[in-house]
């Protein structure tokens, strides 16, 4: 089976190190570029607040990195298969092979065989490492870039109403009864009317109540200030209605996202746009397997026939048109009109049975 797959051990190494090289040689390019034009537009905003200065810019370049190179990797994947294939074909290789009894698809096993590793490394990277970067820009820029609040596992600035009266926490630690929130303000009202403000430095659920810790409370009619080190609230608040408050999806691994649309899902919210997303976190890491099937129109015909450049345009407008095709059945999943398996998965499956149709038709 694998020498059906794989002409040769060297054609395999060959092809798979030149398009590797290649790849990462555009990823390079495309993030140093695109990173310092987003450096043009932030910086200022960042050497605004006061205190800010070179060490906050670098800390915003290791925090906005790791999401350029989640989104731009697909794109330096299908451009480093079409400079690849371009370049084989150019120089005759491809001919050579196929003179050889080599099959289109034995020459693309190579690029696809190392796209797919690529998308495994990327599974794992943007799940442990874009979505905690994210989190934290996210928060930083929530704040106009001044002081950084503490890293959140379950969301920040969460707003709750708990019959008249309204709830704000500044950040929300842990999952289930390890829920730990930090700058608590209660607004308690009576009949819309507000009665007193109680506001909180942590709090902690112990089963049956939440455990204040350093405890303010302001009464409005006497226009008094009242301080405790601790004060314990017996309600029926649960803490899943802070960790629910504000799911998103980007800001969340694989594991606890699927445990907050479960609990979604029994407390009867709508989870399909976080389903959807959830799904999409495979496909799209995946999403490099295409690659080199969509491109693979640009390294077969004769490069003396002067049609080479037309055939790299058409393997670049097919790698396009996947990646507008998948934003677009992701916002219709986004907004309902989808269902989440079908805003996923349909244009991998889609574009997918267009590039083998392409490529058994004219190649095969």
């Amino acid at each position: 089976m694998i020498k059906r797959l794989f002409a040769s051990r060297q054609i395999a190494f060959y092809l798979s190190k030149l398009f590797v090289v290649r790849c990462f040689a555009v990823l390079a390019a495309l993030i140093f570029i695109l990173q310092t034009l987003d450096m043009l537009g932030e910086s200022a905003r960042i050497l605004a607040v006061k205190g800010n200065g070179q060490a906050e810019l670098f800390h915003y370049v290791l925090l906005r990195t790791p999401q350029l190179i989640a989104r731009f990797l697909p794109f330096a994947v299908l451009l480093g298969v079409l400079i690849t294939l371009s370049t084989l074909n150019q120089n005759s290789e491809i001919i050579s092979m196929k003179a050889a009894g080599i099959s289109a698809h034995q020459i693309l096993m190579p690029l696809i065989a190392s796209c797919f590793l690529i998308g495994c490394v990327s599974f794992v990277f943007n799940d442990h490492l874009v979505t905690r970067t994210t989190a934290k820009l996210d928060a930083w820029q929530a704040v106009d870039y001044g002081q950084p609040p503490p890293a959140a596992t379950s969301g920040v600035n969460i707003w709750l109403r708990d019959g008249d009266h309204l709830i704000h926490v500044d950040n929300v630690q842990g999952y289930g009864d390890n829920v730990r929130l930090s700058g608590i303000t209660v607004y308690n009202r009576s009949q819309k009317t507000l009665v007193s403000i109680l506001s909180a430095d942590t709090g902690q659920w112990t089963g049956h109540g939440w455990h204040l810790n350093k405890v303010k409370s302001f009464d409005v009619a006497a226009d008094t200030v009242t301080e405790k080190p601790v004060l314990d609230i017996n309600t029926d608040l649960p803490p899943e209605r802070f960790t629910l408050a504000d799911v998103k999806a980007d800001e969340m691994e694989v594991v606890p996202l699927y445990r907050a649309i479960k609990a979604l899902d029994a407390a009867g919210r709508p989870t399909d746009e976080l389903k959807a997303s959830l799904i999409h976190r495979f496909t799209g890491a995946f999403a490099a397997i295409l690659m080199p099937i969509l491109g693979s129109v640009a390294g077969f015909g004769l490069a003396r026939s002067g049609r080479l450049f037309v055939r790299i345009v058409i393997g670049m407008s097919l790698g396009f048109a996947y990646f507008v095709a998948d934003n677009f059945a992701l916002a219709m999943g986004n907004l309902g009109t989808y269902p989440p398996l079908l805003a996923s998965c349909s244009p991998f499956i889609l574009f997918l049975l267009i590039g083998e149709a392409v490529l058994i038709r004219t190649e095969e």
